[in-house]
This record gives C-alpha cells, structure tokens and sequence, in this order.
C-alpha cells in the first residue's frame, strides 16, 4: 500500500506567488526575482511532502497562473490575435493572454475565464480553430520533473489529459468539433511522454476529469483511443488516470477497459463507486486503485474510523500492494497549514485539517490499515474524539435557526407581483433613463484602504477615527461618480474584505482562518470563512454606510448583498447536515438585511449570485433537485422586498445555456453578467430562452488592467441591442472593480458613461 497526491497549493504560505507576481507584473521586480520565488515554494512543497512520507510526489502542478494556461502554452495553442507579441518573450505572451495587454501599440483582449467545473477556482479557456496545428511550445512539464529530480526527488509528472483539455475548450468558428483535433493534438503529447520517459520518469498522472460528466460516446470512444495510443508507443509508463469531483457513472465501463496502471476514485464525492468497481466484470484486479478517501475540497478533519472500513473493504478483493491511499483531488483548493492558526477557536480547530494535515492523514491512514506502526493508533483515538466532539457541540446548534427553516411558508419565496407589474412601478420610483449604467458593486481597494482595516482589526486605529477614514472615502466615490454621470450609484465597499467573509463576520456559525488562503484565478486569493453551525444574523451588517451613501445623492445608491448560494459555496461548508437546509439558513439572513436596506431608503439591491452555475452537479440527473433549492433560496433572500424595490443580481464566469430557465425563475428585476472576454456570446442563452427581465451584459473586463476603448465598449452594446430590447438593456462592467487601480477604473467608467450617453442621444434623433 502506498500513498500519493494529486496535487498541492501553489501560491505560497503566506502567498508569496501572489505578491511576487503582482510586483512582477508592475515592473517593481524583474523576471528573475519571480522565478527564485517559485522556485522556492516548489522545492518547500516537494521536500515537505518528502519529509511527511508521501510514496509518490506530483511534479507540474505548479503554475503561475492557471494549469490550463500552462497545458495551452505548452501545447502552442495560442489564439491568433496574440501573434503581434514577440513570440521568444515568452513572458510577456503568457501574461498577456491571462490578462491582455496595452502597450506601445498592442491592444488584445485576454482570453476567456470560466470556473474549473464545480469549484470557485477558474481557469482560462482554450480557444480552438478548424484545423488548428499545435507544437511544443513550452517545457514547463520538462523543466519541473528536471527541477525536483535536482533535488533527489522523482515525480509523477501532472498532464492535463488531451480529451479534456479540449473539453475545457471552446470552438472559435463554426463548421467543426474540437473533438476533431485530438489527431493534431497527440503527436505533441507524445513528444512530451518520450522526453519524460527518457528522463526516467515511471508515472505520469493524467487528469481526466471529463470522466465525471455526461459524455457522448464518440468522446468515450476518443478516450479510449487515445490511452490505448500512448499505451501502445509507451509500453513501461505507468498511468495513473486521475478523475475527481465526481463518480464516472456511465463512463465506469470505458475507464475500467483503459490500459491504466492505477485508477483514481474520489470516494469523498461518490463511495459507492468502490463497491460498484469490486463487483464489476469489467475491472482487471491488476489495475491498481487509488482511494481518494481524504477531502481534497474542505478542511474538516477525515474520519478515520469510516476510512479504514472504506480501505478494509477494496483490501478484501485487491491485493495491498495494488492499493493507494490519497486525497480525493488536488490540495489546490484548501489553505496549507493549520499550524500558522493562532486565533481560531480551540473547540472548532481540533475539527480541521488543511493541506499540511491532510497529508499526514494519508500517511496516518496508510500505516493504521497496514498496521505497519503501532505508534499510529494513538492518532485513531485522537481522531475519533475529535469527530465525537463535533457532532455533540452545543457550537453548532441554534434551535432558533433551526425553527426558522421550520417556519418557512411557500409565500415567503413569491414577490408581492409580476415582473411587468413591479417593473412599471419601479420606472415610476426610480425615473431611470435608457441605458442606465452602474458599476458591480465594488471600487479599488487601495493600500491605504486595506491598511485601515487591518490597524482597525488590530485595535491600533479607533474605530471612529476608522468610520471617518471610510465615511470619507464612500464621499469621494459619491461623487466621482456623480461627476462622470452614472445613473445608480454603489458605495464602493470600502469596509469590506471579501464579499463572503465580511458578511461571515457579521452572521453566526462562521469561523475565520487568518492565513487560510485559496487560489480563486491567477494572483487572486480568497480566504473563505469556516461555516460549522446554525447560521443567523447577529445585527444589520450593510446598512450603516449603505444608508449614508444614499444621504450624499439624489441619485439612487445600491445596497449591496452577497446571496445566500454564493455564500455558501464560497464557505468551506459544515458536513453534517444537507447543504439545502445551510443555504436556507443563509437565506433567512440575507431577507433580514434586505428588509433593513429598504426601511432605510434604499430602492435598489444587489443581491450577488456568482456561484449559482458553480454549485450544479456534473451530473445532469441531479440538476433539478440542486436548482430547486438553490432558486428557492435566492427567493427567500429577495421576496421580501416590495414592488417598487428593485431586486439587482450578478453572476460571472459561466456558462448559463441549460440552467436559463431556472435563472429565469429567480425573478431578478435586473441581472448583470459577464460578456465582455466572450464577446457577447454568453448572451445567447438569454437571447434564445426570451429572458423577460432586464439584463446588464458586461461590457469591459475587469479582470485585465486595459482599459476598454470607446469602439469597444459601443460595439458590445450594439451587439446586445440587436438581440435585446433596448428598454432591457443596461450598461456596467462585468464584475467588480475591487482588484483594479484607480486610474484606469476612472478613464474606463468614463469611456462606458460616454458612450451610453451617446447611444441615447441617437435614440432620440428622428431617423
């Protein structure tokens, strides 16, 4: 029995990857400085894996940005509009299609961003052309394998497999599948593995996990084809064939006849796949299994106990030898190490594990099955304490929460009236003109916003010399936008962190981690709050500077909410009640807030709902019963509003064709979402369904420092006007503008008001 991962946190522990490609990014450091960075959290990660006794370490799960970014780069699979960038400086054209690039001439867009299936980590889209040629272009996986070798360290190379590299893509032109080009894409793979091999490398891990999807068969087909090709020209290579977030379901038969030396099963996500793999005809015992029995996606500790049934059950028909013990996925989505946690609350900390501790889970696990160190037994009833306690903690319960959900009618998720009826009444109240602009809620948080917060927290800075700081920064907002001529008006939630963990700090049930960071997208971190109980609302949370914003203008002021569903997924979620009864707990407190805006003037509110597309199953069977709940409870959040209150939403970075009709059901008077790096083309779905409510299509990309020109802005809008009613359409950036700096968030506001006015003006001349 031996023990492996599927991949570790990259961004550093105290995430030095993030602050070293921002001072990269601004010219503050050279090249070289970021390299030794990254150099330095690679070999930390591969000697403390060593250290901990993990058999077999991952090499090229590291990246500076995004793994899929890597794989394009590494395959040469680079849209057209980048070739005006010198193709040897590399850098510069890995950074520019992550985030664009403006400059001496140059103007191209990034590429597009979409969240890594179910997750709130996002990666960026390859983009794929009829006929498209690929090449090796980068030695990224090369250069890792080298690099830890180096160090006396032999790895098991992490490829994104081909079939679902071109999955994650999207064709750039009609006429042809991207399916087509797996025949051009292998032969650069296989230049890959015979480098590799050559090296003396033993196993590669290929990523499949298109295998938890509904595929079609011919994608099956091309699956099989393409293990038994590499299979076949590299006879020695160990596979380890790694699929995650998910069962395989009806793709079990094509995995289970893959010529593969080890299977991978997330046995956190699915467990009674094992038994459906031990009783299957179809499943060589020669194929080694690998037990994702520790939780790669949340941080509460393994049960121990339930493991070693789980491991004693495969090790009844499976030889030990054939037998691996590893996290369920990639540690990428959990924080690194428990043990830099000095304030959280002893009682709920003997109950987590993060990427440091989940390691020695695996190995923990390893020597408690084998019971090769009798030593080990003591951290069973360690763990089995742990776990006893948690469930009996008087922490967790709140009957009062609990009675709420009890409480709930039906008619506390149905607004008063329909949309046509609340729409007349809110043209009456809000006297809003034609394309109305707004921004998503958020402005740049500078340095010496963030530096007040953290002096507040510290108690080094009273608080009323910290309200006036803010109150003073909510005015200055107030009025750049009142001086550019936007028509709804955000504070700019300069008070804020994150727009879940501000709103966890002020609901009970949460706990904070202060070093308990995850990659969200490229140097963007999140820290999520730890949700383990009852969820209520301790007092108001936004309308103290959401009802002073509003005392500054005539004009309207959004209140601005996180919703109930992105709280929860962007929370590492307790695990011991269903998510549905959580969310609804959420919900409850978020109507609360809603009521309070409203009694203190605000007409309009933003309700954010990100994470909605994020939180559907793979699986198309179970969509309905997910939707149901998580519509509901955006409802519950929003329904207590009245008619003339105008009931905002946003959501980014999805795709919404086969959930529309349930983002209909919301009945947001006003959704605003991401178009911008797609050109408009997330719009379709909205366009094809006749989505009856009014709609923002994001019209510049925040993500990417450029600031979009007049052209730009325009073409986009009159893009969304030949499909759209223009009396729907309204004008904003597609997502907050929290990460951007000041300067270019000015010209870019400015840029999109200029030209909304102008589309008016048009509107008004007799044709």
């Amino acid at each position: 029995m031996k023990t492996t991962i599927l991949g570790y946190p990259r961004i550093g522990n105290k995430r030095e990857l993030k602050k070293a490609c921002e001072q990269y990014w601004s010219e503050k450091t050279d090249l070289e400085s970021l390299q030794k960075t990254a150099s330095e959290i690679k070999r930390k990660n591969w000697l403390q894996q060593q250290e901990i006794g993990i058999d077999l370490i991952p090499s090229n799960d590291f990246s500076f940005y995004d793994q899929v970014l890597d794989m394009c780069f590494s395959l040469g699979c680079i849209p057209e509009r980048f070739k005006s960038i010198d193709q040897n400086d590399t850098s510069k054209l890995y950074l520019a299609m992550a985030r664009g690039l403006q400059e001496n001439g140059i103007d191209v867009t990034a590429m597009e961003m979409t969240k890594w299936f179910d997750t709130n980590y996002h990666y960026i889209v390859p983009e794929f052309e009829k006929n498209q040629s690929f090449s090796f272009f980068s030695r990224k996986v090369i250069d890792e394998y080298q690099e830890a070798l180096n160090l006396g360290i032999k790895t098991k190379p992490v490829l994104i497999a081909p079939v679902t590299f071109l999955l994650l893509g999207k064709e750039k032109e009609t006429g042809f599948n991207r399916m087509d080009l797996l025949k051009n894409l292998l032969p650069v793979y296989f230049e890959f593995i015979e480098e590799l091999v050559q090296l003396g490398v033993e196993y590669i891990q290929f990523d499949e996990p298109c295998l938890a999807l509904d595929l079609n068969d011919n994608e099956r087909q091309a699956i099989t084809s393409t293990y038994q090709q590499i299979a076949q020209k590299f006879p020695s290579l160990k596979i380890y064939l790694a699929n995650y977030f998910d069962c395989y379901g009806e793709n079990l038969e094509t995995a289970l006849n893959l010529p593969v030396d080890t299977l991978h099963l997330d046995l956190v996500r699915c467990s009674l796949q094992l038994d459906d793999i031990l009783n299957s005809e179809h499943y060589n015992p020669k194929t080694k299994l690998a037990l994702g029995i520790v939780d790669g996606r949340n941080i509460w500790k393994n049960d121990f106990e339930a493991s070693l049934k789980t491991i004693v059950k495969a090790s009844e028909k499976i030889p030990s030898e054939n037998l691996w013990i590893a996290p369920s996925c990639s540690l990428l989505h959990v924080p690194y190490d428990l043990e830099h946690e000095q304030n959280i609350d002893p009682n709920i900390k003997q109950w987590l594990a993060f990427a440091k501790q989940k390691l020695e889970e695996v190995i923990a696990l390893k020597n408690l099955a084998s019971n090769e160190n009798e030593s080990f037994l003591y951290l069973f009833e360690e763990n089995k304490l742990a776990n006893i306690n948690k469930q009996q903690s008087k922490l967790i319960h709140n009957e009062a929460a609990k009675n709420r959900i009890l409480n709930l009618k039906a008619s506390d998720s149905l607004r008063n009236s329909t949309f046509p009826e609340r729409q007349q009444k809110q043209k009456q109240a809000l006297n809003l003109p034609l394309y109305p602009t707004t921004t998503i809620g958020s402005f740049p948080q500078t340095k010496e916003v963030r530096s007040w917060r953290l002096k507040h927290k510290k108690g080094l800075l009273p608080t009323p010399d910290y309200d006036k700081l803010i109150a003073n920064e909510i005015k200055a907002s107030i009025r750049f936008q009142e001086r550019i001529g936007l028509d709804v008006l955000v504070h700019g939630e300069f008070e804020r962190n994150d727009m879940v963990e501000y709103f966890g700090e002020n609901l009970n049930g949460f706990a904070f981690s202060d070093f308990g960071w995850v990659q969200s997208y490229g140097s963007r971190c999140v820290k999520p709050p730890i949700l383990f109980g009852d969820v209520s609302r301790k007092n108001a949370i936004t309308v103290k500077w959401s009802a002073y914003a509003q005392s500054l203008t005539n004009l309207p002021v959004k209140g601005m909410l996180t919703g109930p569903v992105t709280i929860l997924q962007w929370s590492f979620v307790r695990n011991d009640q269903p998510r549905a009864t959580t969310c609804n707990q959420i919900a409850l407190a978020i109507r609360d807030e809603v009521a309070d805006l409203e009694k203190n003037g605000l007409k309009i509110i933003q309700i954010d709902e990100p994470a909605i597309r994020e939180g559907l199953p793979l699986k198309k069977s179970e969509w309905n019963k997910y939707l149901n709940w998580a519509v509901n409870a955006f409802k519950i959040s929003a329904s207590v509003a009245k008619d003339d209150t105008q009931i905002h939403t946003h959501m980014c970075y999805s795709e919404f064709n086969d959930i529309i009709s349930s983002i209909a059901d919301m009945d947001a008077d006003v959704i605003t979402i991401e178009t911008s790096r797609s050109e408009m083309e997330l719009l379709d779905a909205f366009v094809n369904f006749k989505y009856p409510n009014e709609i923002g299509p994001g019209v510049y990309d925040i993500h990417s420092p450029r600031v979009p020109s007049l052209e730009e802005i325009e073409h986009l809008i009159h893009k969304a006007k030949r499909v759209l009613p223009k009396e729907h359409i309204w004008v904003n950036p597609d997502c907050g503008l929290k990460t951007r700096d000041w300067p270019e968030t000015k010209s870019a506001l400015e840029n999109l008001v200029s030209v909304a006015k102008k589309l008016r003006k048009e509107e008004t001349v007799p044709a």
